[in-house]
């Protein structure tokens, strides 16, 4: 199986060995993807220097900082190009342990999504504070209540894509450029029947650099749980499900958490 993980970078220069080496200690053969955004503090230049030494390694370098939703998305139209069959995406800032890989790559085994999630039985969190804590409990319960999503952790960044769903999803209006690209790409895998299941992790607030949450994402996300809300009331799911099922790239079995 063809395992390629993809990590957006912006001025994530103080993190990149640790975490490379962190992964490397991994009994797990995979390529690293970054897709760092014109990183002022030199990120891109270092990675380029890692690849040098990791062919296995690469970085697809962007002009500017344009969002997570752009990153991913360009990341995994270049990718399904090539044969990868499971696509892991991760923050850069060692707020996901690379050691929970292995756990998301056992459990694609039969599901098309999986979410290494903070609240589910064994996950948790550590070094967060009071604030960050209640904004990502109440981000994620206005999200799944919303939208009517079964995952816990609807917002989480780290997770494993099976390929057709990557492809299934592509073929969709999935727009969102800031984090609530992750809510909509849930949405979307639920909406359409793919199967969810989430995996437990121990997530690590930042230890270097400053959080890239801001009122403007926050306002960003609240558009895009009004437009998927619409979707979800209008009916508009019957017709995507319809559209992916003549393309043939429709789920199969049924929805599962």
């Amino acid at each position: 199986m063809q395992i390629v993980l993809v990590i957006p970078t912006y001025n994530e220069r103080a993190n990149i060995h640790p975490l490379v080496e962190r992964i490397r200690a991994l009994p797990l053969e995979a390529d690293l993807f970054f897709v760092d955004d014109g990183s002022p503090d030199g990120t891109g230049e270092l990675l380029d220097s890692l690849h040098a030494g990791d062919p296995r390694l690469r970085v697809m370098h962007r002009p500017g900082k344009l969002g997570l939703g752009t990153a991913y998305r360009q990341a995994f139209r270049h990718l399904l190009k090539e044969p990868y069959q499971r696509v892991v995406c991760m923050d850069a800032d060692l707020s996901h342990p690379p050691e929970s890989i292995p756990d998301l790559l056992r459990l694609s085994e039969d599901a098309d999504l999986i979410i290494g999630s903070r609240y589910v039985g064994g996950g948790g969190t550590r070094n967060c504070s009071p604030f960050r804590r209640t904004l990502s409990r109440s981000a994620n319960g206005i999200a799944r209540s919303l939208l009517g999503l079964k995952a816990k952790d609807v917002t989480a960044g780290f997770r494993c894509y099976r390929r057709d769903l990557l492809a299934a999803l592509d073929r969709l209006d999935i727009r969102s450029n800031g984090y609530s690209f992750l809510v909509e790409m849930t949405y979307y895998t639920q909406a359409m029947g793919f199967k969810v299941r989430e995996a437990p992790i121990l997530f690590e607030d930042r230890i270097h650099a400053k959080s890239k949450m801001s009122r403007s994402e926050i306002t960003k996300a609240m558009k895009t749980l009004v437009r998927l809300g619409w979707h979800r009331v209008s009916g508009r799911s019957a017709e995507d499900r319809k559209l992916l099922a003549l393309e043939g790239l429709g789920p199969k079995g049924s929805f599962l958490i």
